[in-house]
């Protein structure tokens, strides 16, 4: 059932940078994580800015120290 739905729902390159801003405030739930790593093994675009997100993400913490 899980999967079917899944299926059903694939996100699009502006819901994941919506995904990937919103794990800096709070924890995925675990259908959005799943949805979330499968949009980001097929498009180059989303994993760069994921990737950028997360660079930025460590910097401003590592400043912080």
């Amino acid at each position: 059932m899980l999967l079917k739905k899944a299926l059903g729902h694939i996100l699009s390159c502006k819901d994941v940078s919506h995904l990937v801003s919103e794990m800096q405030e709070r924890r995925l739930g675990r259908f959005e994580g799943w949805a979330l790593r499968l949009h980001l093994m097929v498009c180059e675009a989303c994993s760069r800015f994921e990737a950028q997100m997360r660079f930025l993400r460590d910097a401003m913490r590592r400043y912080r120290e």
